[in-house]
């Protein structure tokens, strides 16, 4: 796909990812703000993003520039979906995707239906700062859109170790690096840097962490209470369960934080024995074979019981 045709004469283009914004999500939707800024400078281009951005993408160019409140409610030419698996996903950006005069979606989630009047969906790719990189002409990256793609595959990619990175991911790295930003502080400042009360809760998460299914399964839990007591938000979550996927034995991790009454949000890694994505799809989630997230109501152990029976089905 040329991306710039596919725009075309657009007076206005409006970009947004999806609800609960991670990396690979922010860095994307900054990325192509910073393309489209410098390759059609007389287009108005507006990234849509929830309150409280993580905070650690503050150093991106275009960071304080988002919409927060998705206001006004103006019609756009073009909508760009990124990193976005279902329309839903969008939440309160839907209403532009609705309205918007033709609509886009460049994503990685092999969950994803073709949402868009236009979709490039590559599930093997190890983000969708991965898939946007060959749709960019060159001559309008720079430093700053280099920084955004380089951000957005390190978080997708567990700091390049996950099996989604391939031959040509390791190659548009390598290319990224070249534009002379600073690798190394960008991985230590947003990946494994933490604040002192983000290790408290972890440290409690993993603490209170079961092993199940033969300790083939692990799974954590934090409430609200536990929330308040930390003064944590959902963003400060980030990386627990990543940290119970390493425990030795396990091939299916999850971890959930309580959103409401009974209402808890999920998410599961494996360590290749079980696709978590069609897992969390049977209860309206989606994502990858070894990352996958789903909402879901009842209480915590109901959730536990309802996930081991999809599971269990795939470690037989």
């Amino acid at each position: 796909m040329n991306l710039l045709e596919e725009i075309g004469n657009a007076k206005s283009v409006a970009i947004s990812g999806h609800i609960r914004p991670d990396g690979d999500c922010i860095c994307s939707t900054l990325a192509l703000k910073g393309y489209l800024n410098r390759a059609l400078p007389d287009v108005k281009v507006t990234v849509f993003t929830q309150d409280n951005p993580p905070t650690i993408f503050s150093y991106l160019e275009g960071y304080d520039e988002m919409n927060l409140s998705y206001s006004p409610k103006e019609k756009y030419d073009v909508f760009v979906a990124l990193d976005v698996s279902s329309v839903d996903r969008l939440g309160e950006a839907m209403w532009f995707f609705e309205n918007a005069d033709k609509t886009i979606c460049i994503d990685h989630h092999e969950t994803n239906p073709n949402l868009a009047d236009v979709n490039v969906i590559r599930p093997e790719a190890s983000s969708t700062c991965e898939v946007l990189y060959p749709l960019f002409d060159k001559r309008y990256i720079d430093k700053k859109v280099a920084e955004c793609l380089f951000s957005g595959i390190v978080h997708d990619s567990g700091v390049f170790q996950y099996s989604n990175m391939s031959r040509e991911s390791f190659y548009i790295v390598g290319d990224l690096v070249e534009y002379g930003f600073d690798g190394p502080k960008i991985i230590q400042d947003t990946f494994y840097t933490k604040t002192y009360v983000q290790n408290q809760i972890l440290g409690r998460a993993l603490l209170e962490s079961i092993l199940f299914m033969d300790g083939k399964c692990i799974v954590s839990m934090v409430d609200r209470k536990m929330m308040e007591f930390y003064n944590v938000l959902p963003k400060h979550l980030e990386g627990i369960v990543n940290q119970l996927k390493n425990t030795k034995g396990v091939e299916v991790a999850i971890f959930m934080y309580e959103m409401g009454t009974q209402r808890y949000k999920v998410s599961m890694r494996s360590n290749g024995g079980v696709n978590v994505a069609t897992v969390a799809l049977v209860f309206g989630g989606g994502g990858h074979e070894r990352a996958a997230g789903v909402e879901m109501n009842g209480t915590y152990y109901d959730i536990i019981n309802a996930l081991s029976r999809e599971i269990s089905k795939q470690l037989q």
